[in-house]
C-alpha cells in the first residue's frame, strides 16, 4: 500500500493480531509473498518496504537507528502498539535495534537468517565482502545481473523453483544506490551486548545450509537470548521464507500461536 502523505510503503493481508515482516537486503515487501498468503487466515500480515525499497523514501544516511525509527513511524501510522516482529537478514538486525531502543513496541520477535553483529566496518572481511557485492555494479552490471549471480549462492537444497524466481525478481528490483548504501550500513551492526536484555518471546529461525548466517552461529545467538527457541530448517539456505515456504510458515505459525 502507498500513501502520498506517508513516506513508507507496505503490503498487507488478513486480519487478527498484527505480524510485521522486515525483509533482507536484496528483498522488498514482495519477498514475503508466501507469508502474506499463508498466514493471513489467522493474522494481519504486514510487510514493509524498507526505506529506499519499493516506493518508500530513502534515508539521507542509512543507519540502524534511522531504520528502527522509520519502522516505529510505520507502527505508529498503522496504530500498532506492540505487534509480532519478524526480521530476515538485515531485517533481523533492524528488529534487534527496535528491541534494544523501543522494547515496549513489540509483542514477540522472530530472528530469521540474521546475526547479532557484522563486525568492524573497517575490517578486512567487511572490505572484501562489500567489494565482492558491489564490484559488479561498479563494473557496469545491473541489479538483475547481480541477482542472477548471487541468488544461487544463497539457496540451499532443492529450493522451490517459484520461490527462487521470486527471490531473483525481488533483488532485481532493488535500486543499485539503495543496495550499495545498505551494504555499507550492514557492516556497522553490532548488538551482541543487548541480546541478554531481549525480554519478549523470541524464535531464532535458521537454515541448515545457510552460509550467510550459519546455523551454529544462530544457535549460539539463541542461547544468549533469555528463553529463546531455536529452530533449524533442514536443507534450507539463507532465503528459507521463499525456498521452503511451507516449512517456514509452519515454524512461524507454531511460534505465533503459542505466543
Amino acid at each position: 500500500m502507498t500513501n502520498a502523505a506517508f513516506p513508507i510503503s507496505w503490503k498487507e493481508a488478513g486480519s487478527g493480531p498484527a505480524v510485521v515482516l522486515l525483509h533482507g537486503i536484496g528483498g522488498g515487501a514482495s519477498s514475503w509473498t508466501y507469508q502474506l498468503a499463508g498466514l493471513s487466515s489467522q493474522y494481519r500480515m504486514i510487510a514493509w518496504d524498507m526505506p529506499g525499497y519499493g516506493t518508500s523514501e530513502a534515508l539521507t544516511h542509512a543507519s540502524f537507528s534511522g531504520l528502527a525509527e522509520a519502522l516505529l513511524r510505520l507502527l505508529d501510522h498503522l496504530q500498532l502498539d506492540a505487534p509480532h516482529i519478524v526480521g530476515h537478514s538485515i531485517g533481523g538486525m533492524v528488529a534487534q535495534e527496535l528491541a534494544a531502543i523501543h522494547p515496549d513496541r513489540l509483542r514477540s520477535l522472530v530472528l530469521s537468517a540474521t546475526s547479532p553483529a557484522f563486525g568492524r566496518p573497517d575490517g578486512d572481511f567487511q572490505r572484501t565482502f562489500i567489494a565482492a557485492r558491489l564490484g559488479p555494479l561498479d563494473a557496469g552490471k545491473t541489479m538483475a545481473d547481480v541477482a542472477r549471480s548471487v541468488i544461487p549462492e544463497l539457496i540451499g537444497d532443492a529450493p522451490d523453483p517459484e520461490g527462487t524466481a521470486l527471490a531473483e525478481d525481488c533483488m532485481s528490483r532493488v535500486p543499485a544506490g539503495t543496495y550499495g548504501s545498505m551494504m555499507q550500513c550492514l557492516v556497522t551492526f553490532d548488538r551482541r551486548e543487548t541480546l541478554g536484555s531481549i525480554a519478549v518471546p523470541t524464535l531464532v529461525l535458521a537454515g541448515e545450509k545457510d552460509t550467510q548466517a550459519p546455523a551454529p552461529m544462530m544457535e549460539k545467538m539463541a542461547g544468549r537470548i533469555p528463553g529463546a527457541q531455536y529452530v533449524c530448517l533442514k536443507g534450507a539456505g539463507h532465503l528459507a521464507n521463499m525456498e521452503q515456504p511451507d516449512a517456514y510458515n509452519a515454524a512461524l505459525l507454531d511460534f505465533l500461536n503459542r505466543t
